[in-house]
């Protein structure tokens, strides 16, 4: 048996996401920005696409661009908001993925912007009286704080955040890659600025997303060059990935409260399965909390081994594909910056799996059998 616990990384495309590429893969191949019929054809595609996407998450279609993934969507929203509105301070965590961090460290290594970070707990929830105190201490801001944590799976209160950052004026963005398609998101109830989605998080193409944006905020585009989405983002369109995404997303809306039982089961089902087989099995975050984590993760901490090092490359062998890694033990070590965060033990192992809606309750017994033969074979 070969099995994917890693959907928080990729998930695989759904085949009736591959049908509705298909036709725009082969026969309506025509450039959208063209004036003649094959153009035209490929532009309605498109603004279907937006529509869908736009009525799924109660937004405007002016207000949906179209990108390549959740990173650029990302950097449009920090490059874009803090140059073009002048912003001088910005407020993330430590907890935040990688593609916020690093755009906002860069802005603060160039001078744009002092960057602060809102506290957290031990189990990485974050401390929103901290963030109020900075708001208030620094002027008008831009904050990003994710909805999800794509390690531990920890959810945030972004409707709680959006309320904070009203009351202080600061421009809000929001990662929400790892719960779009996951979760119902109506921008209407939010008082975020921004969020993001990302298609191939929820079955749909690699290499496209969008980005929400309200219209209030009008910033400079990251990319130049052309006139497309609306003078927002130039270079021709990705046309099939922009159908895969809406159809994606689609799926996902019309599938949800099916799938989210079943992917729970399976979550419950692995935290029961490894408790019962594996001596001081703990979890990282708050990921084994079902009304406070992302159902699709769970975020596994396993004790102090001889095979720590190794555990991805033994589940690999076994046909287990999943990820992890354990927190930094000095600053050399490409360990986990989130889990370092949290001042979890370097010398315990950690897994993340990632389910998805194609994975069976035998794939999870699979998987915990492996690495529970992988703890009974080291001596303690």
């Amino acid at each position: 048996m070969a099995v994917y616990f890693d959907n928080a990384a990729t998930t695989p495309l759904d085949p009736e996401v591959l049908d509705a590429m298909l036709p725009f893969m082969r026969e309506h191949f025509g450039n959208p920005s063209s004036i003649h019929g094959h153009g035209r054809k490929v532009r309605a595609a498109i603004e279907n696409a937006r529509k869908t996407i736009a009525h799924l998450i109660n937004a405007a279609p002016a207000e949906i661009s179209f990108t390549s993934g959740g990173t650029e969507g990302d950097n449009y929203a920090a490059f874009g908001s803090i140059r073009t509105l002048g912003l001088r301070h910005a407020v993330t965590s430590k907890l935040e993925h990688h593609a916020v961090l690093h755009t906002l460290q860069a802005l603060e290594k160039t001078g744009d912007i002092s960057l602060s970070y809102v506290q957290h707990d031990e189990r990485g929830r974050l401390d929103l009286e901290h963030l109020d105190e900075l708001l208030k201490t620094n002027g008008r801001s831009f904050v990003s704080l994710m909805h999800a944590n794509n390690e531990i799976g920890n959810l945030n209160d972004i409707a709680t955040i959006g309320d904070v950052c009203q009351a202080h004026k600061a421009i809000f963005h929001t990662d929400t890659v790892q719960t779009m398609g996951h979760y119902r998101h109506d921008v209407q109830q939010l008082k975020n600025h921004f969020l993001v989605g990302s298609a191939h998080k929820f079955h749909g193409p690699k290499g496209v997303g969008f980005l929400y944006r309200r219209p209030e905020v009008q910033v400079s585009p990251l990319i130049h060059g052309g006139a497309q989405e609306r003078n927002v983002r130039a270079g021709t369109e990705n046309v099939y990935g922009i159908v895969g995404l809406a159809k994606a997303l689609e799926i996902a809306y019309r599938e949800m409260d099916t799938h989210r039982q079943h992917i729970q089961g399976l979550k419950d089902r692995f935290i029961r399965r490894l408790t019962a087989e594996i001596e001081d099995v703990q979890f990282n975050g708050l990921s084994a909390e079902a009304d406070q984590s992302l159902y699709t993760v769970l975020s596994v901490s396993l004790p102090p081994s001889a095979i720590s090092e190794m555990l991805l490359f033994n589940l690999d062998i076994s046909r287990v594909s999943v990820s992890g890694g354990s927190a930094c033990s000095s600053g050399a070590d490409a360990g986990s910056h989130v889990l370092t965060a949290l001042g979890c033990d370097p010398q315990r192992g950690a897994i993340r799996f990632s389910m998805s809606k194609y994975n069976t309750t035998e794939e999870v017994d699979y998987a915990v059998e492996q690495l529970a033969k992988m703890y009974r074979r080291v001596p303690a």
